[in-house]
């Protein structure tokens, strides 16, 4: 049962040459999820019976038992009593020398501020005659935190040499921490947000940390091809330590959203940053066309594409920050001629390609270092993270452009007077730019960003 990591022994006491007439655990460490107390126990009287509290405190406890010899059956209730009953812990003196009850107290939620429910199975028996089998379940109506118990016997006598207890601390089968959305593969658990939270170890923990702020939404244009939004900034720090029982503050940035030109609404925006502690991913530049400003919306942690007016794309802000490596590259030129196509927003792993004569440039594709993150957390695009969107076409003789892979959107094209393809959006929780429009297509927002943490088992 050690070898299982969700399970650590805290303590075991043996009972030495003479008996005890208790075995108590104090201190209990506040870093678990649950406790789970295992006993091995035998009774210098006849007739014994177990009984545990809580923190020294005699009162508010309630119990219920069944048991059971394989030919008759009892029950039993208490409440307002001063323990709960381990019911069922027969081996006493009567019974054959050298054999011990056992039982298993199971204490979920044993640090928070709830009343303690408390299970309890048992079995004993005699060897030659009686085995026993119980079933028990209590509660200590008490909202303190459990630091101590106690195990001793509802009458005179003792527990005889060789008893044992043992205290286990259980951690969550999801790992050994909270927040976010947990799974894990066989050697680690990751925490994955797709909104912001925060995250708490249990234990000090040494994790590796992926950040990936939102992505840059784009324009529709208007006589030329808009540019691909930018992909959001990517930062990772492998071995970064985190402290048992601390709230880290994680942000997940919203992609930025899109904007029509036609109607006047205003020039779309770069995506939102997220957030680990002191790591900083930075948002995905928003595309830019000419009739737009500020020319400074379409830089971000990678940078958006250029309109096909606007030949100058967007440059990547991402640095390093907060002990993480970041990572964002630049968008692509527009083309400033005949189409007027857009250049591609820039991905995590490759810059945007600029437009060209017979339409939009592609979105420069993400990153695919953390496949096995996205495996194991059911996130990214086959594999990739953070690509960027693709630039619109306008009138081009080439298909319309698609996005970086991570996430990236296509890009629209209109030609001949019509809309041929609408663009389509950032990918949700991937820091994917959207695809820029052209014309009269519609507009579309960048893709969310997404935090992932994991650590060993």
């Amino acid at each position: 049962m050690a070898t299982n990591p969700n399970m650590v022994a805290i303590e075991t006491v043996t009972v030495p040459s003479g008996g005890a007439a208790s075995i108590e655990f104090t201190s209990i460490p506040q870093t678990y999820t649950d406790l789970n107390l295992l006993l091995s126990l035998r009774g210098s009287i006849s007739n014994v019976t177990g009984k545990i509290t809580f923190n020294s405190n005699g009162s508010n406890y309630s119990y219920r038992f069944l048991s059971g010899n394989g030919s008759t059956t009892e029950n039993g209730s208490g409440s307002a009593t001063s323990s709960i009953q381990i019911y069922g812990l027969y081996n006493s003196s009567s019974y054959t020398a050298t054999t011990f009850a056992n039982a298993s107290v199971y204490i979920p939620n044993y640090a928070g501020s709830n009343n303690k429910s408390v299970s309890i199975d048992t079995v004993s028996e005699n060897n030659s005659t009686s085995a026993y089998a119980s079933l028990g379940a209590g509660l200590w109506s008490n909202s303190a935190a459990i630091t101590s118990i106690k195990i001793d016997l509802n009458s005179a006598g003792t527990f005889v040499e060789h008893s044992s207890a043992t205290l286990y601390g259980v951690t969550s089968a999801q790992g050994s921490a909270t927040g976010g959305f947990v799974t894990s593969d066989a050697d680690y658990y990751y925490h994955t947000f797709t909104s912001s939270g925060t995250f708490t170890p249990l234990k000090a923990l040494s994790c590796d940390v992926l950040v990936i702020a939102g992505g840059g939404g784009a324009t529709n244009g208007s006589g030329e091809g808009s540019g691909g939004g930018g992909a959001g900034g990517v930062c990772y720090q492998a071995v970064r330590s985190v402290t048992a029982s601390t709230a880290y503050t994680v942000t997940v940035g919203a992609g930025g959203t899109g904007a029509s030109i036609s109607s006047g609404a205003g020039a779309p925006t770069q995506g939102s940053n997220s957030v680990f502690d002191t790591i900083t991913a930075n948002g995905g530049g928003a595309s830019r066309s000419e009739v737009l400003s500020p020319t400074s919306l379409r830089n971000g942690g990678s940078g958006g594409g250029g309109g096909g007016n606007a030949t100058t794309a967007g440059t990547a802000t991402q640095t390093n920050s907060g002990g993480a490596t970041g990572y964002g590259t630049n968008g692509g030129a527009g083309y400033n001629s005949n189409p007027y196509a857009g250049g591609g927003g820039g991905g995590a792993g490759v810059a945007g390609s600029a437009a060209s004569s017979t339409g939009g440039g592609a979105g420069g594709a993400g990153k695919n270092d953390w496949s096995s993150w996205a495996t194991a957390t059911g996130t990214g695009v086959s594999g990739y993270y953070a690509g960027g969107g693709a630039g619109g076409n306008l009138n081009g003789s080439g298909a319309a452009a698609t996005g970086g892979s991570g996430g990236g959107g296509n890009g629209g094209k209109y030609a001949g007077g019509a809309v041929v393809t609408q663009p389509t959006a950032g990918t949700t929780n991937t820091g994917g730019g959207a695809g820029g429009g052209a014309n009269q297509t519609e507009f579309k927002n960048g893709g969310s960003g997404i935090v992932i943490v994991r650590y060993a088992k």
